[in-house]
Order: structure tokens, then C-alpha cells, then sequence
């Protein structure tokens, strides 16, 4: 019974991940999905299997859901600018306020 139930959760856990990243297309809220419901397959399994082989295969789900969870919460490597920003070559902004004097140091 929880064999089926697993197998259940497993199959419905990479239709939720297909379904949420062509949805959204976004590729990182597709694989969280996946891998929450891949950590609840895998608890479930440890419920109707309390031996050895069910504890090593739910410590390796939930290992593998941090180590593909931090690696997502990282920025991309291309999300930087490529180019200067635009007010960079004629600086047009307020200068700081300063205490009345201008070119005094200290005071």
C-alpha cells in the first residue's frame, strides 16, 4: 500500500514540476517543486519501510533537496551588467551635503 502511494506522489511530483516550470517558465520554481514533493515521496517511504535502506534513501533525497536548493538561491552568473551605467561618464548627481565650508578639511 505505501509502495503504491509513493510511487503515486513520485509521478504527481514530476508532473507538478513539468506543469509549474512550462507555466511560469521559470526552470528554478519548477526543480523546488520537484524536490519538495521528491522529500515527501521520500518520507513516506521511510513511514511504511522504518529499516536501514528506507532511512539511507530519505537522508538522500533531503541531502540532494539542500545541496540543488542552495545551488538555485545563487544568482545566476550572468545576471550582472555588461555595459556602464548610463550617468557614469557625466556624473550629475547632488554632491554630498557637507557643513557649509567647501575645500576645508576638519574643522
Amino acid at each position: 500500500m505505501t509502495g503504491a502511494l509513493v510511487t503515486a506522489v513520485t509521478a504527481l511530483a514530476l508532473v507538478a514540476g513539468v506543469v509549474t516550470t512550462v507555466s511560469t517558465g521559470a526552470l528554478r520554481g519548477g526543480v523546488r517543486v520537484l524536490l519538495d514533493l521528491l522529500t515527501a515521496a521520500g518520507l513516506l517511504r521511510l513511514a511504511g519501510e522504518p529499516g536501514w535502506n528506507g532511512l539511507a534513501g530519505a537522508v538522500a533525497i533531503i541531502a540532494l533537496r539542500q545541496l540543488l536548493g542552495a545551488v538555485l538561491s545563487l544568482p545566476p552568473p550572468w545576471s550582472g551588467r555588461q555595459s556602464k551605467a548610463r550617468c557614469a561618464d557625466d556624473d550629475h548627481h547632488l554632491p554630498l551635503a557637507s557643513t557649509g565650508e567647501t575645500g576645508k578639511a576638519g574643522g
